[in-house]
């Protein structure tokens, strides 16, 4: 009779925190999943989590609990798969500390991810872009603070967990203006910023007065912005910004959505697949692919230098620009 509680104890304790020095991103979203699944396992065995065992968590178990995640917790299938990730990887850690389970272990990592639709990815126009740094009121604090946020997520495509720990000591202004950042996996990375960035950034600062390990994009108490506050301040601003830029309707604007603007418009400028991954801080360049698919322009660019069949190459032009004139009436 083994008892869950000291294996999941182990897990967190000693694997993900001792052995992997996992970044707090992975713990808490580690820590989440067992948190679900710990309440779902209380609320169908009438156990209290402390008092389940661990041959109470088998296959059928945690397909019944990803599938609970799906149909009444509305989750993606994307999400469905984050977490089976989780609990795959603690059966993993004790399939070696529990060889008496190793039929139930073996079942339970068995149980496979999800297919999911690869959706093209949603990012902002230029004349949206604009609308929605306008939409901050400049007027206020908090105005002037989202604005520099939103133009620096803008234009350095750093993540949310990357820019909510930023200090004011991580940006330079001076000849040569970079952010400095800690990204996924523990890479440091250094990322440019634009004479425009820089102004707004060097006014935002003056304004501010902070010192050098404070947070550069504070909470109103003068403490780090939390993810959630950044994804409702990016929405809210998103809201306003719709008024006056109606192409806005139909966009879900998240902070990841900036993100991916920040890579199509490098992408649109000619810059190259394998420098957009050093600049977004991915592992590979194979996850930069993703936006030659959705710059719908680059392929019309394409387009533009091919012919139809039978044709000579290059684009029609009227002979006669009054005759043009009266065929686009």
């Amino acid at each position: 009779m083994t008892s869950l509680a000291p294996q999941l104890e182990a897990f967190f304790l000693d694997r993900l925190l001792r052995q992997l020095q996992a970044s707090p991103n992975t713990i808490a979203s580690y820590r989440d999943t067992f948190r679900l699944l710990l309440t779902f396992a209380e609320k169908h065995l009438l156990k209290a989590p402390s008092a389940l065992l661990l041959s109470n968590i088998d296959a059928p178990f945690v397909g019944s609990f990803l599938e609970h995640l799906e149909t009444k917790r509305n989750n993606s299938a994307r999400t469905r798969n984050v977490r089976l990730a989780a609990i795959h990887s603690f059966f993993r850690f004790i399939a070696i500390r529990e060889p008496a389970h190793s039929a139930l272990i073996q079942r339970v990592l068995a149980i496979p991810h999800k297919r999911v639709d690869r959706n093209l990815v949603c990012f902002l126009t230029l004349t949206e872009i604009n609308a929605l740094l306008e939409a901050p009121d400049r007027n206020s604090w908090i105005g002037c603070r989202d604005h520099a946020l939103l133009l620096t997520m803008i234009q350095t495509g750093l993540r949310v967990s990357e820019l909510i720990h930023l200090k004011c000591e991580d940006i330079s202004l001076e000849p040569g203006a970079h952010i400095r950042c800690r990204g996924k996996r523990r890479k440091q990375r250094s990322t440019p910023l634009t004479s425009q960035t820089v102004s707004v950034l060097r006014n935002w600062l003056r304004h501010q007065g902070a010192n050098p390990a404070d947070p550069l994009f504070p909470s109103r108490r003068g403490g780090f912005l939390s993810r959630d506050a950044v994804e409702r301040l990016v929405k809210k601003h998103a809201a306003t910004a719709r008024k006056k830029c109606p192409t806005l309707v139909n966009k879900n604007v998240s902070p990841h959505v900036l993100r991916h603007t920040t890579a199509v418009q490098l992408l649109e400028a000619g810059v190259d697949t394998s420098v957009i991954a050093l600049w977004l801080g991915h592992e590979s360049v194979d996850t930069t692919q993703i936006y030659l698919h959705a710059d719908l322009a680059l392929k019309e660019r394409a387009l533009e230098k091919t012919a139809p069949p039978n044709t000579k190459p290059g684009r029609f032009r009227p002979s006669d620009e009054l005759l043009a004139f009266l065929d686009t009436l």
